[in-house]
């Protein structure tokens, strides 16, 4: 669709069609919404603090947002004139760079390989994103452009060679990143229940059975704005869910799990409020299936174990530091590489300076405020 990269530096976290349907960017695992009592924070407020970033919803976020808006365009991610895609390389740029203005210390992580639990989850929405793409193609091919970038929104791909990307241009940036053994918010989980992060930034609840003792949703999009309304930080204490819902950490998965997850759709009839009723009356889920006669999930141990003890990398302290800017690099991959404006590059630059990260007269000063 060739288009200069050359958009605002900030922008929506999700069109109202991204938020809505779930073959784009979907929020994913079991909502724990009822059950928390999320105080409300901001990126200033996480200054000095090592976060794990959950990196797969924030790359579908900038590829469904950031993408040919124009009258007859095909609404795919946008792309620079020599036909790479950018979206989610000026999605990270933007988000990256604002976080360490704020003093935030982000380490990145991304999905590895699924388990095999969530395989059925994941063929379904590959089904879903399949038959977008046909409905996608055939608007193209009668010019319908609205229905056509309307469509292009739910089959939108994060490939591995976009991850790939991701990484290096962040591994320009100082910034910690890798791919997890498996769900990258559950490698963000076990590294912050560990010690070697003081929160997790996801959306996914599932970041709690994990073990996140801190979870904050919406970090990355404090302050900007949703269908008019102010985006705030959210911070989510794992001990005080337990605490004030009288549960250990294997009741609230099996909670989880009875309300559905990624591995396993839940059993029917049990929502947040009723499941929260019968976990602390029967105790665990082979009680409740008992007392209301009901079938034992399948693979019901296994799912357990999946929150208990999920695969990880293991990544050593020294991994997770920041480290300088590689500015020449950094230039070379986006703005000779990958055709960025000067303007843009130069506003993350600024952001890094100011941050400390950039050596300047062959002094530098890392995280110096």
């Amino acid at each position: 669709m060739g288009s200069n990269p050359a958009l605002p530096a900030f922008f929506p976290v999700l069109s109202r069609e991204a938020q809505v349907h779930p073959t784009v960017a979907p929020v994913m695992g079991c909502n724990l919404r009822d059950l928390a009592n999320a105080e409300d924070t901001t990126m200033e407020a996480m200054r000095g603090k090592r976060v794990g970033v959950d990196s797969f919803l924030l790359a579908f976020q900038f590829l469904t947002t950031i993408r040919d808006r124009s009258p007859t365009g095909d609404g795919g991610p946008l792309k620079s004139d020599n036909g790479k895609v950018v979206a989610h390389l000026m999605g990270f740029l933007s988000r990256a760079s604002l976080l360490l203005s704020k003093g935030v210390k982000p380490v990145f992580i991304f999905d590895g390989k699924h388990p095999e639990l969530k395989r059925d989850e994941m063929e379904t929405r590959r089904a879903r994103r399949e038959q977008a793409e046909i409905e996608w193609k055939a608007a193209l091919e009668i010019g319908d452009f609205a229905t056509a970038q309307k469509m292009a929104q739910r089959c939108v791909k994060y490939t591995p060679e976009m991850v790939e990307e991701s990484i290096e241009m962040l591994s320009l940036m100082g910034i910690p990143a890798f791919r997890a053994a498996a769900e990258g918010e559950a490698q963000a989980a076990v590294m912050a229940a560990n010690g070697q992060l003081d929160a997790v930034a996801t959306q996914d609840w599932d970041a709690l059975l994990y073990g996140a003792p801190i979870v904050v949703r919406n970090l990355t999009s404090d302050g900007s704005k949703r269908m008019g309304r102010v985006i705030r930080a959210q911070k989510i204490d794992l001990a005080q869910i337990l605490s004030e819902n009288e549960l250990s950490r294997d009741q609230l998965i099996d909670l989880a799990i009875m309300i559905g997850t990624d591995f396993h759709p839940g059993i029917k009839g049990i929502g947040p409020k009723t499941g929260l009723k019968l976990i602390k009356e029967f105790g665990n889920i082979e009680e409740i299936c008992k007392a209301k006669e009901k079938e034992i999930p399948l693979r019901l141990d296994e799912i357990r174990e999946i929150f208990r003890n999920h695969p990880v990398v293991q990544i050593d302290d020294s991994e997770l530091n920041q480290g300088d800017v590689d500015v020449e690099g950094l230039k070379k991959f986006l703005v000779d590489d990958r055709q960025f404006s000067q303007k843009r590059f130069d506003n993350a630059m600024e952001l890094l300076e100011g941050a400390g990260l950039v050596r300047v007269g062959g002094q530098t000063s890392l995280f110096s405020f």
